[in-house]
């Protein structure tokens, strides 16, 4: 049995939400001229409340949540199109490191991905941007019913996967998540770099190098 390995989405995989502000790359800039919500609103009166607190752990659906807020933000339009548009344009892949993930998925390592992620985009990142031609299964908070660091996300992913004979590798970007996969047991890497995953003396065994 080959070693079970995950990645981490925003931040790792995908360029966007990250543990650094200056290595952020945002979705949202243009949000009020193209759809007159202010983004600043957006975070505090959405992201910081409805959707950590319902949507990221599976109690409430993405479009309903939508639905109930984006009135008070002054979107007139459907909350499918909003979806539409933040998916979309938060969809700037880490294609060097999909590209390692491919040698790797060559080179027959089961791979994971383990994200912080409503049913919507992940549902998006693995039919559309072709998560699922790579990985074996995504394990997102909304389908676990918690969120990372949290001792029960990890436990959940541990029944999934089984008995391992060596720990999970895990690449997160954020200090509190490689901190708490580690103290689950878990050899956990706090990603920065391409050359984090490469320069990995397992990975790097088995890309070659």
């Amino acid at each position: 049995m080959s070693r079970v390995v995950l990645f981490d989405v925003d931040g790792v995989l995908v360029h966007g939400y990250h543990a650094k502000a200056e290595k952020q790359v945002r979705w949202d800039d243009k949000l009020q001229a193209d759809l007159g919500v202010d983004p600043e609103r957006f975070r505090t009166e959405f992201i910081h409340d409805i959707f950590m607190k319902q949507v990221i752990v599976g109690r409430m659906s993405l479009l309903t949540a939508l639905d109930r807020t984006l009135p008070g933000l002054g979107y007139r339009g459907p909350s499918m199109a909003f979806a539409g548009y933040w998916l979309k344009n938060d969809a700037n892949l880490n294609q060097p490191l999909l590209d390692v993930v491919g040698r790797l998925k060559g080179a027959g390592v089961p791979l994971y991905v383990a994200t912080n992620q409503e049913h919507m985009r992940a549902q998006y990142l693995w039919q559309q941007l072709g998560f699922g031609e790579l990985f074996e299964d995504m394990f997102h908070s909304a389908r676990v019913g918690h969120i990372k660091p949290t001792k029960p996300y990890f436990d959940w992913i541990d029944a999934r996967l089984g008995r391992q004979s060596e720990p999970p590798l895990f690449f997160d970007d954020r200090e509190d998540v490689v901190k708490g996969a580690r103290a689950h047991g878990w050899e956990a890497v706090q990603f920065d770099a391409l050359e984090d995953v490469t320069e990995h003396p397992w990975i790097k065994a088995r890309l070659g190098g």
